[in-house]
């Protein structure tokens, strides 16, 4: 079995471990999260490359007597300073690690879900405080997508009726988003037309490209309820780290 491996790979996080030792938590296109701990104190090379959100090429060494795994090498191609000089940027980061660990990964598809993580970080990178939050819910939208639990935008989950031009009630019971009619009297948060077509219109865009399409503060705040309730349904819990 080879014990050297290379992965391409996105940091999620890093801890002290020891004294002068760190373990860090990757996320990889072949084999979904990784953790493998770094040896050397404050001066080493590695210290200084394996940082959360840094993206490359990543070399460990594998003992797979003590199944023990040893970073020996990263090649960082994406640096992404950008993320620590806004606090928005830092903090939809943070949720987004957040949101990729509790979900383990995406549920198997690493190639996909590296790409989208990466692309929403390069997108933050950059992004100014009132676009923060559009690519961090796109990210999760689509996030629900690779999971295979995405419910559908095009009409009514229970009578199948196609949506209007009103508002449509998303109910967690249900995991669904219903009509008026279906609707009524149920507990759930209502999407009005606004946050229906920019989620619809901008499920297929890269994240860098969100600008092309306006979204009002109360149709953000929308869609904001409902990916967070889709995805906090989905995990069995709500994460802290989207409350920033």
């Amino acid at each position: 079995m080879t014990r050297n491996l290379r992965y391409s790979a996105l940091v999620l996080r890093v801890r002290p471990i020891g004294e002068s030792n760190r373990e860090a938590f990757f996320l990889t296109a072949e084999n979904g999260i990784v953790r493998a701990t770094i040896f050397g104190g404050p001066k080493s090379k590695l210290r200084s490359c394996i940082s959360p959100f840094h993206q490359g090429t990543l070399w460990v060494y594998h003992d797979t007597v003590k199944d023990f795994m040893k970073v020996t090498d990263f090649d960082v191609k994406q640096w992404r300073l950008g993320l620590r000089e806004l606090y928005e940027r830092s903090m939809a980061a943070a949720a987004l690690v957040d949101t990729v660990t509790a979900s383990h990964a995406g549920g198997g598809n690493w190639a996909a879900a590296l790409e989208r993580a990466g692309r929403t970080l390069d997108a933050l990178d950059s992004a100014d405080e009132p676009m923060v939050q559009r690519v961090f819910y796109h990210f999760l939208w689509n996030w629900i997508d690779l999971i295979g639990e995405k419910p559908s935008l095009r009409g009514c989950s229970l009578c199948d009726s196609s949506f209007g031009g009103g508002a449509v009630l998303y109910a967690p019971v249900e995991g669904a988003f219903l009509c008026p009619s279906c609707g009524e009297g149920r507990q759930g948060i209502l999407l009005g037309i606004g946050a229906r077509k920019w989620l619809a219109a901008v499920e297929n865009l890269p994240p860098a490209a969100l600008n092309r399409w306006s979204l009002d503060t109360g149709s953000l705040a929308q869609v904001r309820s409902v990916t967070v309730a889709l995805m906090a349904g989905l995990l069995g819990r709500r994460l802290e780290s989207w409350n920033w």
